[in-house]
């Protein structure tokens, strides 16, 4: 699974005009990455299957009361493991095929860390620490598990409490529920320009834009 699917060359263009336009106003450097998921979880196939083996189970005995005596205990003994089996099988199969499923048998905690712990890689990976006043901003989008993070580096964090970046977060949420990622990743990316005006994070006149304005999507 990708995320390039969902954004053209036009919208990537959107995007990046929309730092530009957001970093016209401020000396924040905005660094916007989108990835199809940020961890794996091996333990939710397991415990689909394991799930599975319950309805499997049920069939087994839906199936044997609908026998009659003659050879059940044998026709049961056999069938009891395929039905398992199956049942193990199928709701796996669910589990790893539909992102829906998946995420209802992974705790929200383990969520949550998981996409932190990939803005953090994000933010080195992308340097965003590489700007004279440390004021880069990572906001990272991680699809399957329909999370946003935004990540100020410490000129950034002196200035902008952790909580005011709610809004942001929500505009991106917005639009991709809407089935439009772009318009609300360029919301945000405008809200972001207006927030670090009003915080203060002001341009300088010799400011250079020191990181790109491409949106990174992986």
């Amino acid at each position: 699974m990708s995320a390039t699917h969902l954004f053209s060359e036009a919208d990537r263009q959107r995007i990046s005009d929309a730092v530009e336009r957001a970093e016209s106003r401020t000396s924040g450097e905005i660094v916007p990455v989108v990835v199809a998921r940020s961890g794996s979880y091996p333990s939710a196939l397991w415990k689909a299957a394991l799930i599975g083996v319950i309805p499997g189970l049920l069939i087994h005995e839906w199936l044997v009361l609908g026998a009659d005596d003659w050879g059940m205990s044998v026709w049961s003994a056999q069938l009891m493991p395929m039905t398992m089996i199956a049942g193990a099988l199928l709701l796996a199969g669910a589990a790893h095929f539909i992102p829906a499923v998946q995420r209802i048998l992974i705790p929200a905690p383990r969520l949550i860390e998981s996409v932190h712990k990939r803005a953090q890689q994000a933010f080195l990976e992308n340097e965003v620490f590489q700007t004279r006043d440390r004021t880069g901003i990572l906001i990272l989008v991680s699809l399957f598990e329909h999370r946003v993070e935004v990540l100020g580096d410490s000129g950034i964090n002196a200035k902008v409490d952790p909580d005011d970046w709610a809004d942001v977060v929500t505009d991106i949420v917005s639009g991709i529920k809407a089935g439009k990622p772009t318009d609300g990743l360029v919301s945000a990316i405008d809200r972001c320009g207006r927030l670090l005006e009003q915080a203060g994070v002001k341009r300088r006149d010799d400011d250079t834009d020191e990181l790109s304005n491409a949106p990174r999507i992986h």
